[in-house]
């Protein structure tokens, strides 16, 4: 492999760096609560209705560069592997309009959610950056947070996905 992507493999599967923690930020390791999330292009749901397979959270803003240039990857990616694991979205737009407004343009499909102040999901999540995605297994663990832009369909990250999933792809 080229070094950059045994770099981004490696980035992929090793914990993110230390940082200060969000209030009630549930640690790698550690099982998600069970918070509503209010539907932004569907119904409103919990962390627990994706049990049963692995799952993808892109924590993510309308008005955030590098969240927005990293979500048709992110739509690539639940297109192509949902059947493995699913992939969600939780906006942090103050103004879900602003939020619908960009899925409606970009034509992001995957099931979308708003937090809302005191923002339970952001601060559960850890997501005092953005963009965030946390992987978590089926039973509801979380098992790696990923703060940046990434191309999660890129077959590097795929690889790195389904190594930390555990699947074969």
């Amino acid at each position: 492999m080229k070094p950059f992507i045994l770099f981004l493999v490696a980035a992929l599967t090793m914990l993110s760096p230390a940082h200060a923690k969000t209030p009630g930020e549930v640690d790698v390791g550690a099982t998600l609560r069970d918070l509503p999330m209010q539907g932004l292009n569907g119904p409103t749901k919990k962390p627990s209705d994706f049990r049963g397979k692995p799952l993808i959270i892109n924590v993510w803003a309308s008005w955030c560069g590098p969240c927005r240039s990293e979500m048709g990857s992110l739509d690539r990616l639940a297109k192509r592997y949902g059947k493995q694991f699913a992939v969600i979205g939780i906006s942090t737009d103050d103004h879900p309009q602003n939020a619908r407004a960009f899925l409606q343009k970009s034509g992001t499909a995957f099931p979308m959610f708003i937090d809302d102040k005191p923002w339970p999901l952001e601060n559960m999540l850890g997501a005092n950056r953005l963009p965030l995605t946390v992987l978590v297994d089926a039973d509801g663990k979380v098992l790696g947070k990923y703060y940046g832009a990434h191309e999660w369909d890129s077959r590097e990250a795929v690889e790195a996905i389904a190594k930390i999933f555990k699947l074969k792809l």
